[in-house]
């Protein structure tokens, strides 16, 4: 069992090392003035309830949670945000008091201040996302809220047919097959697969224009096999996901202390490209 300091809030993960977040957090309470300690802790596969459990029962008041406890979380908590009900995943625990934790899921909204930052996204996109996992549920909502016509591509059918079947019905979500595609081109290819996969090609090039932007969910010290494929075709347009994980946390930070940090300086100090 995992031995828990006394802290405010915390990230639990596994693994945890890589994670920005604590730092992230420590500019947040800087900024605003607000204390705000923020610890990220790894814990065993089989002992997110009971970690997370004892956590709050201690005078704590919040937490994130990433891979692979998002769905855990999601039945973990008592109440539920409605884009968190919709994504059926969670990333965020506030205490609201000692009988209810309330889920949240700021990935959504925090890809999409990103992309809007970026100037990578208008309304009605045709968008291309890489990979059916958790990571993608939590974004979906947003982007179709938006118009965007959204393609699922992922090496099992099935599962991309699962999200298609769990999102159909709040916009335009459709299983990508490359035959029946009849756009001329994608407006936005997002990775949310692995940082650690490795393809020759990502997405068909016939589908890709010099207009099309590209976007990693994931955010690494060195790049990610995606955007070394994206440099090699010559993209223009090309972002990791750091941008996305500041804004989820401020999200994060907003949830739990009603105030939301300002972001642009706490992307520019982590910004690895």
């Amino acid at each position: 069992m995992c031995k828990l300091e006394k802290f405010n809030y915390a990230l639990f993960g596994n693994p945890i090392d890589h994670s920005e977040s604590p730092k992230i957090h420590n500019f947040f309470s800087v900024q605003t003035g607000i204390l705000h300690t923020y610890k990220a802790i790894n814990i065993p596969l089989d002992q997110f309830s009971s970690v997370v459990s004892d956590f709050f029962k201690k005078n704590v008041k919040g937490a994130n949670v990433t891979a692979p406890f998002k769905k855990e979380a999601y039945f973990f908590s008592n109440k539920l945000t409605e884009r968190a009900k919709i994504a059926q995943s969670v990333n965020t625990l506030k205490k609201i008091n000692n009988k209810c934790i309330l889920g949240d899921n700021t990935d959504g909204v925090g890809l999409l201040s990103d992309l809007v930052r970026l100037k990578f996204i208008k309304k009605n996109f045709s968008i291309l996302i890489l990979g059916a996992g958790g990571a993608v549920k939590g974004v979906l909502l947003p982007l179709l809220s938006l118009g965007c016509s959204i393609y699922i591509l992922n090496r099992t059918v099935l599962n991309a047919n699962n999200l298609v079947k769990q999102f159909y019905k709040y916009g335009k979500i459709y299983v990508f097959e490359e035959k029946v595609f009849k756009k001329q081109n994608f407006d936005l290819v997002i990775n949310a697969m692995s940082r650690n996969t490795k393809k020759k090609n990502f997405a068909p090039l016939s589908l890709i224009s010099s207009k099309t932007f590209f976007y990693d969910m994931n955010y690494s010290t060195e790049n990610t096999p995606f955007i070394d494929w994206c440099s090699k075709i010559g993209a223009d347009s090309i972002s990791n996901g750091i941008g996305m994980l500041v804004f989820q946390a401020a999200y994060s930070f907003l949830e739990w202390h009603d105030v939301f940090p300002e972001t642009n300086y706490v992307i520019d100090a982590l910004s690895i490209n």
